[in-house]
Parts: structure tokens; sequence; C-alpha cells
């Protein structure tokens, strides 16, 4: 069947039996911010897009290139070349014709980080895991506007995720990150801090891990499961329904393994045995970089 009119509450029509059409509205009004449109970024602007989000504000300053394929949204031969945040943008428009989408093909910095979460009712972030400075300004900013602030990230066969509530636990707080780190440091935090129980450590190889060209094993289906559960949580924290299990909580769920795990880290990546694996990351990072440049 084909239809020459195009109406909201027809596209969303199947949402209904798990959204009411009061919450469809309030989706419908809301504004998603999303933080990078790479791999993990665009597949999560495509689901919320398919949720029924109306307004969204994204940034990316890259373009699609042919490594970008087995994982990214956007990236297809036609678009090799063009930028991210275009591409995406008539993405959500051939899903919604009648969005609101903000585009910032700029980096974000201090400059524009206050215009980029204007009127943003969450946070996703969609970021390169290697990116931490632009993160710490965002997820800092966003818990000084009071919104929650949140990111899923493809680990190995997995996602894992953790939520910030502006009342709770802050990012750099829960990282242990600080001025001086210098970037091996920054990374080797963050990615501990993404995934403490390492349940994708017994299959990844960290041989393809290189820091120096911010590369690293990711297969496509690890972010399709990284934009469900962006999906999950954002739609509950926009419908005030459904528990958040913000920082120092995190969650990581691989299907290859079979196993989902959430654990509260008290003291975040302050735990003993995360500084023992962040020492044991930046070692190896270390060693790596000196072997390849001897």
């Amino acid at each position: 069947m084909t239809t020459t009119h195009w109406s909201y509450e027809a596209a969303f029509s199947r949402n209904r039996g798990l959204i009411t059409p009061e919450e469809q509205t309030r989706l419908r009004r809301a504004r998603v911010a999303v933080l990078g449109l790479g791999g993990v970024g665009g597949v999560d602007l495509v689901t919320l897009a398919r949720l029924g989000i109306g307004r969204f504000t994204i940034a990316d300053p890259d373009v699609f290139e042919i490594h970008n394929t087995n994982r990214q949204y956007g990236a297809r031969v036609s678009t090799y070349g063009r930028a991210k945040a275009a591409v995406m943008r008539e993405a959500v428009l051939d899903i919604n014709p009648e969005a609101e989408v903000r585009v910032f093909e700029a980096p974000i910095s201090a400059a524009n980080a206050e215009a980029f979460l204007a009127d943003a009712d969450v946070l996703v972030d969609g970021l390169d895991a290697f990116v931490i400075d632009v993160r710490r300004l965002l997820f800092r900013l966003a818990r000084e506007r009071g919104i929650y602030a949140l990111g899923a990230g493809p680990v190995g066969y997995s996602t894992a995720w953790v939520i910030f509530d502006p009342r709770g636990m802050p990012f750099d707080r829960y990282f242990d990150l600080h001025d001086g780190m210098d970037p091996v440091e920054l990374f080797a935090a963050y990615v501990v801090g993404m995934a403490p129980s390492g349940i994708h450590r017994r299959y990844m190889d960290l041989a393809y891990l290189d820091f120096d060209r911010h590369t690293g094993p990711s297969v496509g289906f690890a972010c399709e499961l990284a934009a469900g559960v962006i999906g999950a949580e954002v739609m509950k924290l926009l419908l005030g329904r459904g528990r958040i299990y913000p920082a120092p909580w995190y969650h990581q769920f691989d299907p290859y393994l079979g196993r989902y795990v959430r654990r509260r880290l008290r003291s975040g990546n302050r735990h003993p045995m995360q500084r023992l694996t962040r020492r044991w990351l930046v070692r190896y990072l270390r060693r790596r970089a000196a072997e390849e440049s001897s």
C-alpha cells in the first residue's frame, strides 16, 4: 500500500500499546541533543527519530569515509566525502519530515557548547571513545543545566552504558578525570569506567587497538545494541516512567556471552581494581606506541 499523505499520528501509530497518545505528544515536543553521529550516534539518532521524538540538535564535524561502512548508519558509497551532520539530518527528515533538526558542523567547544545544549531535554553522547575533553565539557554543562546525560558504546560484541543524573555523581567524579591527565590516561580511565566488569576481554584482541590512529575493534551490531539501550533510557527519562540507574551504576550487555551485568561502583574509577586496570592499560598503550616508533 502506498500513500502520498504523511502524518505524524499515522507514522508512529504502532507505538500505541507501549506509548500512550499523551506520551507520544510529549515525545513529539521533546528535544534531544546528539553529540557525534558515527557508529553509535548515527544509529542513536535514527532510533530516537523512529520513536517519534520531534526535535533534535546534532553535531559532528567529520565526513563519511569507506572505513566507516561496517558500523555507521550514514556510511554508504553515495555518502562518502559528505558531512555526517548533513547526511544524518536528511535521514531524520526522511523518517519525520516535520522534525526540527539543528545542525552543528563545526567542532563543539567552549565557544558553542551553550548553543548546542540550548533547549535540550537530554544529552546523548555518541562521540568516539578517544574524544574525552569535549565529553567533559558537555557533561559538565548538562549537569549545570539540570538535564540528564548518557551514552552507550560498543564494547566488543556488547554494549556498555552509564547514565548521569544532574543531581547525582558527576561525570568527572565517576571516571576519576581531572585536569593535567594526558590523553592516554584520559582514554584509559574512560574505557575502563564504561565497562568495569570487562566481560568482553576474554575474546577481544587488543593488538588491533591503535591509540595514535584512534582505531579499535568494533562491529555494527554492537552499535545497534547501544542504540536500543539509548532509545529505552531516553524514553524513560522523557516520559518519567521506568527506573533509572544513574552513576555510580553501570551496565553491560553481551549477547555473544549471554550476559547482562548491572552493578554499583560506589567509588567509581577510584576503586582499587579500577585503578589497577587503568594502570595496566596505560602501560600497555605506551609500550605499544614505543615498539611501533622504534
